[in-house]
Formats: structure tokens, sequence, C-alpha cells
């Protein structure tokens, strides 16, 4: 790795109060999100049976669980703009595991993830729960994925993903991946859907390093989110959801993709100011 994404995090250590904070908070969180888990899966016996993919149901399940664990981290949001409500995706910018609580908790959506995060302890089983779509960097698994994907979208599920491909240290926005995107253009599917870009914008806390809330290259989940959890007054975030624009209005996915990133970085670069 070269320039930021080899640069060091923020420097930052637990005072013993800090730890009582990580006690405290982590076991209300922890209550919080298995038990929503819970509930999410007994609704999911009755939905399933009778909604299949539909899940009219259990997304409000997680979206609750998504707000109430910024309330108990203390870290505000505002959202700006509208929210989609029709058939689609939402793109953003990857800051941290942060944003699937933040973006869960602005709007009911189904995340595009690698594939390494069903294996990761505690989280794969929320994310497989929670309707997650698994994705690999593998060509030959690209034809299974955008069937997946054009199934899921035909269900009425509001994808999210994030064409960076990596998260950041928070204060930037890179470059866009136009390869999900074509998943869009195929079936006449571009003929019903919208795409929406979202911007994701983390503050610090006062007097911190502005890359506070970012997480890149190798920090370790269990590390910040100790720091998360320690921090006595956290900052703000906020998404700014911008106008969806019809796929079929572009040329193709890296038109498409142009598009979205330019409305993603003008938002970043706004709040910034």
């Amino acid at each position: 790795m070269t320039g930021w994404a080899s640069a060091p995090g923020p420097d930052w250590h637990i005072t013993p109060l800090g730890w009582g904070r990580v006690l405290v908070r982590g076991v209300v969180l922890g209550v919080v999100t298995y038990g929503g888990l819970v509930v999410l899966l007994l609704l999911r016996l009755v939905e399933w049976p009778v909604f299949g993919q539909a899940r009219p149901i259990t997304p409000f399940v997680t979206q609750g669980v998504c707000k109430a664990a910024l309330v108990i981290l203390g870290l505000p949001l505002t959202i700006r703009g509208r929210p989609m409500m029709g058939k689609g995706a939402i793109v953003a910018n990857h800051s941290s595991w942060l944003d699937i609580f933040v973006l869960n908790a602005a709007q009911r959506v189904y995340f595009v993830a690698k594939s390494e995060v069903g294996g990761w302890a505690g989280i794969g089983w929320l994310a497989r729960a929670t309707g997650t779509v698994f994705i690999t960097r593998k060509a030959r698994e690209a034809g299974r994925q955008k069937a997946q994907f054009e199934e899921r979208l035909r269900a009425g599920h509001r994808l999210l993903f994030f064409p960076e491909g990596t998260s950041t240290d928070s204060i930037r926005v890179l470059s866009f991946k136009s390869t999900l995107f074509e998943a869009f253009f195929s079936h006449r599917l571009e003929h019903v859907m919208e795409i929406q870009p979202a911007t994701v914008i983390y503050h610090a806390p006062v007097g911190k390093d502005p890359r506070f809330y970012g997480w890149w290259g190798e920090m370790n989940f269990a590390g910040h989110l100790l720091r998360m959890l320690a921090t006595p007054r956290h900052g703000r975030v906020e998404v700014v959801f911008h106008p969806p624009v019809r796929v079929d209005a572009f040329s193709g996915r890296k038109a498409l993709a142009a598009h979205c990133e330019c409305a993603v970085r003008a938002g970043h670069v706004l709040a910034a100011q």
C-alpha cells in the first residue's frame, strides 16, 4: 500500500473510565443487536412462507436495531434529501463498518458485501440474517452474481453497495468501480430501475483527528470497535440522499458509475466546507 492507505491511524488509548464505557455500551449494544436478531429470525419463520423473498416486515427490525445502536454509541445521525422508495439500488462512499449501522438506520436496504464478511465471527450471522448479498471478485462468478442481483431487484429489494471497493479514512472518496453497475443493464432492468447516490459524511469529535471514524489499511475490527465504545463524546454523521436517476438515461455502466461518483464526491466536498 502507498499514500493514505499505508498511513497510520489516529493515536488513541483507552482510560480506565473509557473501559467502563466499553463494558456498559458493549453489553447494551450486544443485547440490542443479538436480541434484535432473535426477533428477526422468529418473524422470518412467518414471513418467508407467506411472502418469500419480499420481506415486508423484517427490514423494520433491522432498521430499528441500527437506530438504537447509534443512540447507544452516542453518534447522532442527520439525514438530508429523500431516500428513494421505488425499485433500484443505492450507492454510497465507504468509510467504516459503521456505515452499515448508519445507512440501515437511514433507509431500509440490503447490503452487497464481499464474501469474506460472511465468515467474520459475530458479523457473518448478522449479515446473512438481514439479507446481505455476498459477492466475490472472481470472474467466473460474474454470471451467477448478476443473476442473483436481478432476482433480488425484481423482488423489490433496494440493494446498497460501495463502488469504491474498500473502506477509507473517511475524508476522501475513491474512484468508483463500474463492474457491479453492469447488473442494471440486463434483461430490460434498465427500463424499470433507478439508482440513488448517497454521501456519508463523518464529523470527528471536537479536537480529534478528522480521520477518527475511518477504518482502513491494517486496522482491525476489534480495536476500532473498542475505540468507538470508549469515546466519551462522539461527533456526528450525515447521510445525504441525492436525486435518483433512471438507469436507461445512461449509455452504460461506466457512464452511470461516473455520474454516481460525481454526485457522492460533490456531497462530500460541500459538507466539508
